[in-house]
């Protein structure tokens, strides 16, 4: 951890080395300088003590939405987005991860994202702008099946095409991952609906996208799948 803290010019360099090169907007463009000093100020604790400390803030703003205290939720939930994401680059930085730590931060990833979003639904009523149950119901289960398939869709991505990630097999859908239905972007989404006292709407948005994201995702791996069969090579444009 301290070989990485040397000395500054340093630890721009291996920092900005280890960056991904595809993710999602937030994380690409917003989360670049903060995190680097996140992971600055932190990496005497470790990578899993940033990971663990950042279930702090994903756990408040599940409770917040619940409560239909949004803005704060809002607030919460980026400082997770942003300390998960430094707790990761520490970990690629300083190679110091254990095997719990990286199960406990990839278990936080998985399920937090549609805890959030019942959240979101439930506080609704709190706020003054509750959905018809039925359809609650409806919006939910898109947001929810629709995630759980994406993720199923990367997964079986990865298997079948020897470890590849689906947004890095070409330029578009590196791009497409800009703006998915992943998790940053939706509380994009959702504040944007909030500004206008709609958090009803975002929700209902939140859904729709995530429905949208999933066809361009399913799309994909069938193409990816034909062009194997046919004897293609299926590889990542960024290795090209």
């Amino acid at each position: 951890m301290r070989a990485w803290m040397a000395s500054d010019p340093i630890e721009r360099a291996k920092y900005d080395a280890a960056y991904p090169r595809v993710s999602d907007a937030v994380t690409l463009y917003a989360w670049r300088e903060p995190a680097f000093h996140v992971a600055r100020w932190t990496a005497q604790v470790g990578a899993d003590a940033v990971r663990l400390g950042a279930v702090v803030p994903c756990a408040l703003a599940f409770l917040l939405f619940w409560n239909g205290h949004y803005w704060w939720g809002l607030l919460a939930a980026f400082a997770f987005s942003l300390i998960d994401f430094a707790g990761r680059m520490l970990a690629r930085l300083t190679g110091a991860r254990s095997r719990w730590g990286v199960a406990l931060s990839d278990a936080v990833a998985l399920i937090h994202p549609p805890l959030w979003s019942w959240a979101w639904e439930h506080g609704l009523a709190a706020y003054g702008r509750p959905l018809e149950p039925v359809y609650a119901t409806m919006v939910l289960w898109a947001i929810v099946a629709g995630y759980a398939a994406e993720r199923a869709i990367e997964y079986v991505f990865r298997r079948r095409f020897g470890g590849l990630d689906i947004q890095r097999w070409k330029k578009v859908d590196s791009r497409f991952a800009l703006v998915g239905a992943q998790s940053n972007i939706n509380l994009l989404i959702l504040a944007a609906a909030l500004l206008f006292g709609l958090p009803d709407v975002g929700l209902e948005l939140v859904a729709l996208w995530t429905i949208v994201s999933l066809i361009f995702h399913a799309v994909r791996l069938a193409q990816a799948s034909d062009q194997l069969a046919r004897g293609r090579k299926i590889a990542s444009w960024l290795k090209a």
